[in-house]
């Protein structure tokens, strides 16, 4: 990689039975016509899930057709098996206790190691690399791009929805994600040297096999020069998808080039993150966030200084369309808001909940191909 902060998407997908909207009962045909014919799509924990990922990019033109070439592709094949693929961060009309797990040796140790917990895990994220040109400043990194990780949560929101009940939360998935061991906001770790202790005395326990077992919302990829972010929900609209991924490459970039910004932090920060997290679930782009020095900020303002920050940043990497777009997301809403609003209209309207959920589901499948 070069020093021009290449990045790199993966999303998640849920599959949904074309006639229930529930998660499919027969699905091999489909997965073996994806093999077959789109060798690079990944299977994921469960049969009625895939993963897509682009390859190391510069540019959001080419993340947006290969995502999209994916999203329609799975879509084609999904109509020739009775199959629909959307993207959110939890299936709508899923029961957890109906997945079959996917065969495969990595999920077969986490299955047996964390039991109940891998089987409930039924949920969909969205993970972005980018590049660090010093990987070694990538603990650093982690550390300073903390008190963010709740903006890039509430801008994805897309899980409104779990086991066919609302949940009055915006991103339900990171509870069912937190469930599980070496989740949530990774530790303030002094340094590197800081870091790498804390992952020889895990890996030398036992307790991990190595570093790609700590799930945290941000870590050091095992495999590439990147710092990984995974606190967003699967995004249903492509658009959403690219705008945060383009936020959060241009804050990598910012804080890389402002070595001071965000640094010094303390438990106290970390604490105050948490909140945010917690709020950022609650209410997605509506919430209010709270600095450190006590003050209430409405997410358009809090947004809004975020994106003045990192202007010049957005300006060199080419990517300022796809930032201004986080604005949209605020002024109309996320996934989160649109599958709350149809899920309402359509009990208005004198629909069920089944069918009001399947509304939702079918909303998600349009809008997930474009």
């Amino acid at each position: 990689m070069t020093a021009s902060y290449q990045f790199g998407i993966e999303e998640e997908l849920f599959l949904a039975d074309v006639h229930t909207r529930n998660t499919p009962k027969r699905v091999k045909p489909f997965h073996q016509a994806v093999y077959d014919r789109m060798p690079e799509v990944e299977r994921e924990l469960f049969d009625s899930q895939v993963e897509i990922m682009t390859p190391p990019c510069t540019d959001f033109a080419a993340a947006r057709t290969c995502l999209s070439g994916l999203r329609n592709g799975l879509a084609a094949i999904g109509q020739e098996h009775g199959v629909m693929v959307f993207s959110s961060g939890s299936h709508p009309t899923a029961r957890w206790r109906r997945q079959k797990r996917t065969s495969k040796e990595r999920y077969a140790a986490i299955a047996d190691d964390l039991q109940l917990l891998a089987r409930r895990n039924v949920c969909c994220g969205m993970h972005v690399h980018v590049e660090v040109p010093h990987p070694e400043r990538r603990v650093d990194l982690m550390n300073r791009l903390l008190p963010y990780t709740p903006t890039l949560l509430a801008l994805s929101a897309s899980s409104p929805f779990w086991q066919g009940r609302k949940t009055g939360l915006n991103a339900y998935r990171l509870s069912v994600w937190g469930e599980m061991p070496r989740t949530g906001l990774p530790e303030l770790f002094a340094d590197t040297a800081d870091y790498d202790r804390f992952v020889a005395a895990m890996v030398r326990s036992g307790a991990i096999a190595d570093a790609s077992f700590l799930w945290w919302t941000l870590r050091p990829s095992t495999r590439f020069p990147t710092l990984e972010l995974r606190v967003a929900d699967s995004c249903t609209r492509l658009d959403d998808t690219l705008a945060i991924a383009a936020l959060y490459r241009c804050l990598v970039r910012h804080l890389d080039r402002h070595p001071k910004r965000n640094r010094g932090l303390t438990s106290v920060s970390r604490a105050i993150t948490s909140e945010n997290m917690w709020r950022a679930q609650r209410r997605g782009v509506h919430a209010n966030l709270i600095d450190e020095g006590g003050r209430v900020v409405p997410f358009a303002e809090h947004l809004d200084a975020i994106l003045e920050d990192v202007a010049k940043d957005a300006d060199a990497l080419g990517c300022t369309p796809e930032v201004a777009r986080t604005r949209e997301i605020v002024a109309h809403g996320t996934s989160a808001d649109r599958q709350l609003a149809i899920f309402t209209e359509a009990r208005a309207s004198g629909s069920n909940a089944n069918k009001a959920l399947a509304a939702v589901v079918d909303w998600m499948v349009q809008a997930t191909a474009g």
